[in-house]
């Protein structure tokens, strides 16, 4: 099986509430000043490669999160408009510097310590 179709399933790969319980305690472990991408969180939960995944569940459980310690790789902030103006102000609220558009990923990415989680 290639690449493209292992992509193709993990998008059709049904809701999981064991795998969103999973996200969740992940997000919740980045502390205030720091960042993940969606890639390292899915990795985190035990869900490499669901990357997308993760970003949907953001969308659908945002607020109750910590949601814009999340970013794209190498730090890039994938919203758009002003929910990407939204995020970029909470994180520099909490300290975190950027470089250009990007998040200083060298100063503030986060590193999950996987064997701390339940």
């Amino acid at each position: 099986m290639g690449r493209e179709e292992v992509e193709r399933r993990l998008r059709r790969a049904p809701k999981s509430a064991r795998r969103d319980a999973a996200f969740r305690q992940a997000i919740r472990q980045i502390p205030k000043g720091k960042v993940a991408t969606y890639g390292q969180v899915a990795a985190a939960a035990g869900y490499p490669l669901y990357h997308r995944h993760v970003a949907q569940f953001l969308h659908r459980a945002g607020h109750t999160l910590p949601w814009q310690r999340v970013v794209g790789a190498g730090g890039q902030i994938k919203l758009k408009y002003e929910a990407g103006l939204e995020q970029r102000t909470r994180l520099e609220m909490e300290g975190v510097r950027f470089r250009g558009r990007r998040v200083d990923m060298a100063e503030h990415q986060h590193h999950f310590r996987t064997w701390e989680f339940e």
